[in-house]
């Protein structure tokens, strides 16, 4: 591939208004912390959605999908569809009680909910936990990505310099503007980024090996993977690919942007809206988007991929110098966007810049944060000024960056390895997530338990376990040990002290039902009043996220069968995705009265 002027302009220009970005509200970032990492706790739910949206829109997300669609078919994305459940449910259940604890970040929850050495040793252990060891994970899958479409697209160019430089330059803009700049910045790659998807998906279903959408359709390798669902007379399809998620992953499984109960960068965003109503906007935003927008562009060029790399060796053949360990499905996305005209590649690249970079300063404008805040100003300086906290955000910003590139370089060889990874790792944690708001006999225990649990266990099925064991088995078994460990020693295991959850109570306003004792114990002191037991409907919440989770689905599917060219099932899905955002609306109006 070899690109003209005009591309080179694109591309240039795209770096120089990111740079830019930064340099204009890098002063702005400087003031202190909460400017720096929340960005004065005043930004609007739009621009806080698209900046989620964008976060997760990263280079690997097309490779993972592509990869997904070439293996397993269109109905192999429930592995990741499913999580829409979670995101509903944080945005109708969790987003107000996020924004009212008034946190700084999702860590300081923990001192909040619980109490002692035991709440101080889970902060500071899940700072270096989450925002070094798996964020660091999370972005050399990212960094991977980029390997892989680096060799691509410049062939004659080594993809490590490639990498690090488009590195340097997100370094460049995070580490000078903060959350602010990565958020302003986020909203033009997002723009960037999905109007160079959408349009390399019409170029390429337009060529002449694959003759348009009904020919693409028609073509035998297609043909088998264009189904929505799995062929539901083939457990051994339908278990893995729809049960599994639908059943049991959805709300059992920690996994970045998906979290039970919110966490990680969606809170982030979260904490920095100017209201609760702001932040379940941004929140409902990021979920339509993310499952109903997106998919379909990259579904699209996975399926030309099948067309004109049928299988592994076809793109070993046509990229010698790829290295041959990095070589696998996810690298077809990349390697079709070689087919497309010269003198508008430009858009794509730039498009495909855009992606990486946003979610790669997200994770370390987030990660930073866990730093400076979670482990430095808690633990290290406890007196640390506004000034001194930003510098150790933006030392930590590159520390993590080249950590990431590491394990990257050493670890990872492909993005659906990745993934499974991520999930095996945090299988068994996400009820607890969900419940530790909800069931005040939770406690500082009970994480630790969950977090060490959950890991082991992963480890031992890696290493040890039975090397012909499906990856939803390991799931299940993971779940399974996980849960009832850290059900078993919550039970087993002290409280809080009242005092400290009648505060947490007065302050959050969780739903009462697993609430009782402390309530009564708030009530006889006098420190809960009745006004603190106003919390809203929790069935209209529920209603909320079913109505929520029908109406993107149905958006989802509507679109699929608008492509596909099938008009019944297509009028058919719109006509539910117009009564359900009806619906919505509704739901919506009356929970924020």
């Amino acid at each position: 591939m070899h690109l003209s002027q005009l591309d080179w302009t694109i591309i240039f220009a795209f770096f120089l208004i990111s740079l830019l970005i930064g340099l204009l509200t890098g002063r702005q970032a400087g003031r202190g912390y909460t400017d720096y990492f929340l960005s004065g706790r005043n930004m609007p739910w739009w621009l806080l959605g698209v900046s989620m949206v964008a976060t997760t829109f990263s280079a690997d997300t097309p490779n993972l999908v592509t990869d997904i669609v070439r293996q397993n078919g269109v109905a192999g994305n429930w592995v990741w569809w499913a999580f829409l459940l979670t995101g509903m449910l944080t945005v109708f259940v969790y987003a107000r009680l996020w924004r009212r604890s008034k946190v700084l970040t999702d860590l300081e929850f923990y001192e909040l909910r619980y109490s002692g050495p035991e709440a101080a040793f889970l902060r500071a252990f899940r700072a270096f936990y989450l925002g070094v060891f798996f964020n660091a994970m999370i972005m050399a899958t990212v960094i991977l990505a980029a390997i892989k479409i680096s060799g691509v697209i410049f062939p004659d160019l080594d993809p490590w310099k490639v990498t690090l430089f488009v590195l340097g330059i997100t370094a460049l803009y995070t580490t000078l503007g903060g959350l602010r700049g990565v958020l302003l910045t986020d909203l033009v790659q997002f723009v960037v980024a999905m109007g160079g998807t959408i349009w390399a998906a019409y170029i390429l279903v337009n060529q002449p090996e694959i003759g348009g959408l009904q020919a693409l359709f028609q073509n035998e390798a297609v043909q088998s993977r264009l189904s929505l669902l799995p062929d539901f007379k083939d457990t051994a399809a339908v278990v893995p690919l729809l049960i599994i998620p639908l059943a049991v992953q959805w709300w059992s499984v920690w996994y970045p942007g998906a979290e039970p109960g919110g966490g990680g960068y969606i809170v982030q965003r979260m904490l920095a809206a100017k209201d609760e109503k702001n932040a379940m906007g941004a929140t409902l935003f990021f979920n339509i988007a993310h499952y109903a927008l997106r998919p379909w562009p990259w579904i699209i060029i996975a399926f030309c991929s099948l067309v004109m790399y049928p299988d592994l060796s076809s793109l070993h053949e046509a990229f010698p110098n790829m290295i041959e360990s990095k070589i696998g499905h996810d690298m077809a996305y990349p390697a079709m966007l070689t087919h497309l005209p010269k003198g508008l590649i430009g858009l794509v690249v730039a498009s495909l810049l855009a992606a990486f970079m946003s979610t790669i300063s997200t994770h370390l404008n987030w990660g930073s944060s866990y730093v400076a805040y979670d482990l430095w100003h808690r633990f290290i300086q406890p007196y640390a000024s506004n000034r001194e906290l930003v510098i150790v955000g933006r030392i930590s910003t590159l520390l993590l960056l080249a950590l990431s590139a590491l394990i990257a370089h050493a670890l990872l060889n492909n993005a659906l390895q990745s993934f499974q990874i991520l999930l095996q790792i945090g299988a068994g944690t996400g009820l607890l997530f969900i419940l530790r708001w909800f069931w005040w006999r939770i406690n500082a225990f009970s994480e630790i338990t969950a977090m060490v649990a959950s890991f082991l266990v992963a480890l031992y099925l890696h290493k040890w376990g039975p090397e012909d064991m499906e990856d939803h088995w390991k799931l299940l078994y993971g779940v399974g040990l996980t849960t009832l460990t850290w059900v078993g020693v919550t039970l087993f295991t002290h409280t809080p002290p009242t005092e400290q959850l009648i505060r947490f109570f007065k302050r959050v306003r969780p739903h009462p039902w697993g609430w009782q004792p402390i309530i009564r114990a708030g009530l006889r002191s006098g420190i809960i009043r009745d006004e603190h037991l106003k919390t809203g409907s929790f069935a209209l919440e529920l209603s909320g996220m079913f109505v929520g989770c029908f109406t993107v689905y149905a958006a989802l599917f509507g679109t699929g069968y608008w492509i596909y060219g099938r008009t019944i099932p297509a009028l058919a899905a719109t006509v539910i995705t117009a009564m359900g955002g009806y619906l919505l609306f509704r739901i919506w109006g009356a929970l924020n009265e």
